[in-house]
């Protein structure tokens, strides 16, 4: 990291600067109450492809103070401050530029002025909206009220109780330099799950001091008089952290009106996601910023949850085919980075060129046995170097095998427990132990079946290693809520998929078990319940963050009659079905 003082107003402004300065510049401008240290895991990532650009707001770091404080911070100045960092770093080509809550209210200041028109080339908002935006909000629902609205008003009336505090008189400033100041990174491990690794420094209490004259100086101005130009000159991107406590997402309702094509991400992460998510963060950044250098449109991937899941790794155990090809193509739609596993090489490699055509921005094909756990280690240490952490891992492949309990060989057992449910623990132990490693959340989906919880004399096996999956993801999602790692089973119920063809059936001949697959397969058809349908409950259950899914009617009605009326599924459980 190499530094240097950018002298601007009165104030000295600290610049540290990161990657090769002949590639684009990245600027990344921090808020309150941080310094630029907030952006130091985001910044390492990005400076092998970038220019990366960090800086002291004033009054905050190593950065000096205006004298006196009031009126040393208001938006007209703290532009002048990034014209001289980007005159100083990027004299003759544009920036990108990226803020986060403070930092991304004044950016958006930067990025809607005419003074900086063609020196900004695209611009990433994080948790912090534009005022004169949030101005025109306000005033619109105040004007115009309805239930609705007025819900909205109170919703961030109540969100910004911080606000209030922070024009009181040198009330934060004691809070700050006193007990406050002490205790904050504790509170940020606590309630925002924020680690350490030299954030926030020692200049804590003084940068919150100074911080409370950037709401003072502009707060109440610009929401009484919100400009009405404040039209963005650049390309946006914006990224909304779900659990915000201090921003509602409605606050964005009307983004379109002043930053036309604006493309919009969610997380499911709380506020300070500079420290929580820096590699999807720095994903989304490189992939926004690569595609403004090139002159590309941006991302558009069209599936429902586009905004939830582009950029994000998805992995896909038994994506060559039936619910795991559905499923990792759905994803593919929705924009995310694929990694088709399937043991058949030329189907993962057919699901991945498919995923490809479907918007995903990336897709490899793996080949692997999930059951045999060393390819499943080779495989796990594979993905992680090459193409990154895991961030969701679908465990979908699975075999199906019938016949009574006494026809089912230890063998039979052997190959059913070793695929359905020792191939789910592979998957979660080494994908899903890189994640709580990792320590930025994640979600695991394990594909269980309704016969996990609805009992028949023909499936001891199958609804055995089933029934384990269940436990084991509701066993698992207990423990990872702590890691902000979510656990979801999926229970699909009868799907049409090619598991009759493959699906053994214990105590028979040859030809006989050819006629049982064949007459599997024409019930599954005739039911003709497609796997498009449970790749859209998959991907809702994981923006929901659901425990249990049962998906089809049956499914769902069986999961209703194991809790309240257990014995009706014990009495057709006696039931011989036809041959």
């Amino acid at each position: 990291m190499r530094e240097r003082w950018v002298r601007t107003g009165g104030v000295e402004l600290c610049v540290a600067e990161l990657g090769d300065p002949a590639r684009p510049t990245v600027v990344l401008v921090h808020g309150y109450p941080d310094s630029k240290e907030v952006w130091s895991e985001v910044a390492a990532r990005l400076a092998a492809r970038f220019h990366v650009v960090l800086y002291d707001v004033r009054g905050h770091g190593r950065s000096s103070a205006p004298r006196p404080l009031r009126g040393g911070f208001t938006l007209e100045k703290l532009t002048d401050d990034f014209l001289a960092v980007i005159d100083a770093v990027s004299p003759d080509r544009p920036v990108h530029l990226v803020g986060h809550d403070w930092g991304s209210v004044q950016s958006w200041e930067f990025v809607t002025v005419k003074r900086t028109e063609g020196r900004i080339a695209s611009f990433t908002s994080m948790s912090g909206p534009s005022l004169d935006h949030m101005g025109h909000w306000i005033n619109k629902r105040l004007k115009h009220p309805t239930v609705r609205r007025i819900g909205q008003l109170l919703d961030q009336g109540a969100k910004s109780w911080y606000v209030y505090l922070l024009h009181t008189p040198r009330l934060p400033e004691l809070a700050w330099r006193g007990p406050l100041g002490t205790r904050w990174p504790k509170i940020l491990e606590r309630v925002e799950k924020v680690p350490g690794g030299g954030y926030p420094t020692s200049s804590l209490p003084t940068d919150a001091a100074h911080g409370a004259w950037l709401y003072r100086d502009n707060v109440r101005a610009r929401l009484r008089r919100p400009r009405t130009d404040a039209y963005a000159h650049a390309r946006v991107q914006l990224i909304t952290p779900l659990g915000d406590a201090f921003l509602s997402q409605q606050l964005y309702d009307e983004l379109e009106t002043w930053a036309p094509g604006s493309v919009r991400r969610t997380l499911p992460a709380r506020h300070w996601i500079p420290r929580t998510r820096p590699d999807q963060l720095a994903a989304w950044i490189t992939e926004f910023v690569t595609a403004a250098e090139d002159g590309t449109p941006e991302p558009t991937a069209t599936g429902r949850y586009a905004d939830r899941f582009g950029g994000q790794l998805v992995l896909v155990t038994g994506a060559g085919s039936g619910i795991g090809r559905a499923t990792a193509l759905a994803f593919a739609e929705a924009g995310a980075r694929l990694v088709a596993v399937d043991r058949d090489a030329e189907s993962a490699a057919r699901t991945a060129e498919s995923a490809l055509t479907l918007g995903a921005p990336a897709a490899w094909a793996e080949t692997v046995d999930v059951s045999d756990e060393q390819a499943m280690e080779k495989l796990a240490g594979k993905v992680a170097a090459e193409y990154g952490v895991v961030d969701i891992l679908i465990n979908n492949a699975g075999i199906g095998l019938a016949g009574s309990f006494f026809d089912t060989t230890p063998e039979d057992w052997k190959k059913v427990l070793d695929v359905n449910l020792w191939g789910v623990i592979h998957g979660c132990r080494l994908f899903g132990g890189r994640m709580a490693e990792r320590g930025q959340g994640g979600h695991i989906v394990n594909i269980a079946s309704a016969a996990a919880y609805q009992p028949s004399r023909t499936l001891p096996a199958y609804s055995t290693s089933k029934a384990a999956v269940l436990m084991l993801s509701e066993c698992l999602r207990a423990e990872l809520a702590g890691r902000s790692i979510g656990v979801t089973v999926v229970c699909p119920g009868i799907v049409n998929t090619g598991i009759t063809s493959t699906a053994r059936f214990a105590g028979v001949d040859a030809e006989e078990e050819k006629r049982l697959r064949k007459r599997a397969a024409r019930l599954y058809g005739l039911r003709n319940y497609p796997p498009e349908k449970v790749a859209h409950a998959i991907l809702r259950a994981v923006a929901r963050n659901e425990a249990v899914v049962p998906v089809t009617p049956e499914a769902r009605g069986a999961r209703v009659l194991s809790r309240l009326a257990p014995w009706t599924l014990r009495a057709v459980a006696r039931l011989r079905p036809p041959m």
